[in-house]
């Protein structure tokens, strides 16, 4: 009967209204005032919330013509009612749920009401108008749904998870009473390695992607053995022993690399250093190093078949390439030998040698701060060159597969900013060593 009479009024307000008889305007339904100047009232804001939904009330003294559309970073809906305004704004104090953190109104267009839901993350917004029914009036529903992710984004979250760091071991070498080799001025080797050392860590610790565990945090003998057991007990995916080099000419300087042989040493060097590293055990350990039972004769056949000797040819070549950049080094190319540190079966493992302790200028700057960081940043940068092209399975660094090919007034910091990365993350992972930038250039993005 309400719905006859309205309609009823409606038509005769349009007759009345091209006859230009003004004077019947008083008489007219709340549905035809909405002539110019007038404004729909909203009388007050209700909200009901659900585990991933709000839902909006606006109780309306009339019916109301409305939009409503959504801006991001940061997430907002905004509503605008047409020829509206608010009685009431206290009730906007009570109005949060777990979608929404603030809400704000103001005055659009000096006619329209404009309301701005602060949302705590992208959702899905719909409306409707409800009609008088019952002891209501006019109302507008918002609902505000939090968007669903799809399967397939559930499994590629869930999967990044599960995504392990690369496992750096750092073996400082020597300890305890085994000093390791002297310099002219004091200097013992023992404490230059573990200083290195914690400096590597420091460094590998801050790259995304990589943890770096200690061997010996501390001075402590630790039999060579025991070396090993711990990079397997931390499951380390790499395994790194520092050393600083001795020889009896004082002229002998540079830093070398070397990996695991089976089959003999590359240089007499290499084997004269590798029998004086091994002697340590043989001193203060009184442990057998030659290694002639048979089960550790398969377990070197086994280094050698599944390539654990090769991936660290291929690790030191890339260090060996960094430690160049900072210093001279003795060797041009990785060496081969029997060290027993390096028996660590499946853990491609590499010894360093960062300078001869023997020669004065040398061991003047293993004792210096600063070029313990130059040489502690250089390990870095090549581990991270060979683990950016093979990195283990599962781990995040085998993830990073997104680029970005930089374009003319490109800054590091821009890019940085884009994928909201340190800088030194993206500085570390693409091994640069200054800030500059080549246009066309591909930068490797590291996994956030």
């Amino acid at each position: 009967m309400k719905k006859q009479r309205r309609q009823f009024l409606s038509q005769l307000t349009s007759r009345i209204a091209g006859l230009g008889a003004m004077a019947a305007a008083p008489a007219l339904t709340h549905a035809a005032s909405q002539a110019k100047g007038s404004h729909i009232s909203v009388k007050n804001i209700r909200i009901s919330r659900e585990p991933n939904k709000t839902r909006l009330v606006f109780d309306l003294d009339g019916p109301v013509e409305h939009s409503l559309f959504s801006l991001h970073k940061p997430e907002r809906l905004v509503v605008d009612l047409k020829q509206t305004r608010l009685m009431d704004s206290g009730v906007l104090e009570e109005l949060h749920s777990r979608q929404l953190k603030s809400i704000r109104m103001g005055v659009r267009n000096t006619h329209d009401l404009r309301v701005v839901l602060d949302l705590k993350s992208r959702t899905t917004p719909s409306s409707f108008l409800l009609e008088p029914t019952g002891g209501n009036g006019h109302r507008l529903v918002v609902d505000v749904k939090e968007q669903t992710r799809s399967v397939s984004s559930q499994k590629t979250t869930a999967k990044k998870q599960s995504l392990r760091d690369v496992i750096v071991a750092i073996d400082a070498g020597h300890g305890g009473n085994d000093p390791g080799a002297t310099g002219r001025l004091g200097t013992h080797e023992k404490n230059v390695t573990l200083q290195i050392a914690r400096r590597l860590k420091k460094e590998i610790d801050g790259t995304k992607g990589m943890h770096g565990e200690l061997i010996r945090s501390r001075d402590r003998f630790m039999r060579l053995r025991d070396r090993i057991k711990k990079a397997h007990e931390v499951d380390a995916d790499l395994m790194i022993s520092i050393h600083a080099d001795s020889f009896p000419d004082t002229r002998a300087r540079g830093a070398s690399v070397y990996a695991l042989s089976v089959s003999g040493a590359t240089s007499e060097s290499a084997k004269l250093l590798a029998d004086k590293e091994n002697k340590a055990d043989l001193l203060f350990g009184d442990v057998d190093l030659n290694h002639q039972d048979k089960m550790v004769r398969q377990v070197l056949l086994d280094l050698s078949l599944t390539g654990t000797i090769e991936s660290s040819l291929d690790i030191g070549d890339e260090v060996l390439k960094e430690l160049g950049r900072v210093g001279r080094v003795h060797k041009k190319k990785v060496q081969q030998a029997g060290f027993a540190v390096l028996k660590a079966p499946n853990i491609p493992a590499i010894l360093l040698e960062t300078a001869f302790i023997s020669n004065p200028k040398e061991e003047r700057k293993l004792r210096s701060s600063a070029h313990q960081n130059k040489l502690a940043k250089a390990i870095l940068r090549g581990v991270n060159d060979y683990f950016s092209r093979k990195a283990p399975p599962g781990t995040w660094l085998s993830e990073a597969q997104d680029h970005y090919v930089i374009k003319k007034g490109d800054t590091l910091a821009q890019i940085s900013d884009k994928y909201s990365l340190p800088v030194s993350h993206l500085r570390t992972h693409n091994s640069l060593r200054s800030d500059d930038l080549r246009v066309g250039k591909k930068l490797s993005i590291p996994v956030s």
